[in-house]
C-alpha cells in the first residue's frame, strides 16, 4: 500500500508532469497535491463538477460503463483526470507539458502511481 504523498511524489516522477493532485470528489477538496503553476484548489474543485456531470450523462444515456479517464489536450498541455477505480469517488487530477512526455506513458505512469494506493 503507498500514500497520499508517496503517490503524488511518483506521479510528478512522470515525464513531462507540472503538477498533481488527489480529490475526493464527494466534496471537491484535495486529499493532496504536487507541483506548481496553477491554482490545484479551484482546479481541483473545478473537475469534480466535470467528474459528477459526465456521470449524469452516462446514466441518462443508459452507458453502464466505468470511466477510465478524462482527457482535456490544451494548445500546450494535457489534463487528465483519473477515477481510482478502488477507492470510490476520488480522483486523480494530473497537468502535464504537451511537448515534455509521451500520453500513453503518462496515463501509464499516473494508473501505476495509484494502484496500490490506501486512504
Amino acid at each position: 500500500m503507498s500514500t497520499v504523498k508517496e503517490c503524488l511524489e511518483e506521479m510528478m516522477k512522470i515525464d513531462g508532469a507540472m503538477a498533481v493532485s488527489i480529490v475526493d470528489a464527494t466534496s471537491g477538496f484535495m486529499l493532496g497535491s504536487e507541483g506548481k503553476g496553477l491554482d490545484l484548489e479551484f482546479a481541483s474543485a473545478g473537475n469534480t463538477e466535470l467528474y459528477h456531470t459526465k456521470q449524469k450523462i452516462m446514466s441518462v444515456l443508459g452507458i453502464n460503463e466505468k470511466v477510465e479517464d478524462f482527457l482535456i489536450e490544451l494548445e500546450s498541455q494535457i489534463h487528465i483526470l483519473y477515477p481510482i477505480a478502488h477507492l470510490k469517488d476520488v480522483f486523480v487530477y494530473f497537468v502535464m507539458k504537451k511537448d515534455g512526455g509521451t500520453l500513453a506513458l503518462a496515463r501509464r505512469g499516473v494508473r501505476t502511481a495509484t494502484a496500490e494506493l490506501a486512504i
